[in-house]
């Protein structure tokens, strides 16, 4: 059982870095943001060829980092510049982003054998197998996002962004350009998107154009488990919350693969334990209200 546990957590906390960016678009901006399904192979395609040619594992990252930042960008630009709804704006932005990452990597899928990934070059340095270094990588890089964002978050800049989710009119009124904050969410988030993506590929020791497939339910999975089960009482307990939200998903999915499910049927079983979380809230007000009713 520990043997199981241990590369499920891991690749909960290799994920969670995913749903933290979703977290930003979907709870702080609430905007629905489609752009990850294509920024998440474009951060592992980034990364997977800058490995390929050479480049070591950190520059690898920043590199992803910066090509999530553009798509983010260009969902903003549409967004706030050419008045594109939202959720179109990022079904626009995956679908070019496809294309995109097909011309990065030169093929479909770009393979990192041989090359040392920052998970290769931390067995070496730790002297662990592999699960546990990819439990170690995880948790660091988790937590340094997690405090960044706390931080980030905690400025003027990122206090504007928030507002902004809250309510833009108001932020307006503030003399606080709202488009400038919705771009700078929109390009955080898909940064660390493209960040994950990155780990992920160097994790799994590949990078394939379609591994962002069913990306965004993954991440609002992480992040409603995350609430339901954790709470929300504070920014910081938010973003504990979405960690152990992912990680927990990613044990139920390995429950429910130990229990016999079929592969083929997780993405179908991802979207009705999304549904069903995100219904929650209305279910527990009618009981709420049945009971004073009562």
């Amino acid at each position: 059982m520990i043997d199981l546990m241990i590369p499920t957590v891991a690749q909960g906390l290799l994920w969670a870095v995913m749903a933290l960016g979703v977290y930003i678009t979907f709870r702080v901006l609430d905007v629905a943001d489609l752009t990850v399904e294509g920024s998440f192979p474009l951060g592992a395609a980034t990364a997977a060829t800058m490995m390929v040619a050479g480049f070591g594992p950190v520059a690898s990252f920043l590199a992803a980092f910066v090509a999530g930042t553009l798509a983010g960008v260009i969902t903003g630009l549409l967004h706030t510049k050419m008045k594109i709804p939202a959720l179109l704006a990022g079904i626009l932005t995956m679908i070019a982003l496809y294309s995109v990452n097909l011309r990065v990597m030169g093929k479909a899928n770009l393979s990192l054998l041989g090359v040392d990934t920052a998970f290769k070059l931390a067995k070496s340095a730790l002297g662990m197998n592999t699960a546990q270094t990819t439990l170690v990588v995880g948790f660091v890089v988790t937590v340094a996002v997690g405090v960044f964002l706390y931080w980030f978050f905690g400025t003027e800049i990122g206090a504007a962004i928030r507002a902004t989710g809250f309510n833009q009119q108001m932020i307006r009124a503030q003399g606080i350009n709202t488009d400038n904050t919705i771009i700078l969410g929109l390009l955080l988030s898909n940064g660390l998107v493209a960040v994950s993506g990155a780990l992920v590929a160097q994790s799994n020791g590949f990078a394939d154009v379609g591994m962002g497939t069913g990306t965004i339910v993954i991440g609002l999975a992480s992040v409603i488990i995350g609430e339901v089960l954790f709470g929300t009482r504070s920014f910081k307990n938010c973003l504990i919350s979405v960690v152990l939200g992912s990680v927990v998903y990613r044990i139920v999915i390995a429950a429910v693969l130990a229990m016999g499910m079929p592969p083929n049927d997780l993405k179908l079983f991802t979207s009705v334990l999304v549904a069903i979380a995100l219904s929650l809230p209305l279910i527990k007000a009618k009981l709420n209200s049945r009971k004073v009713v009562g």
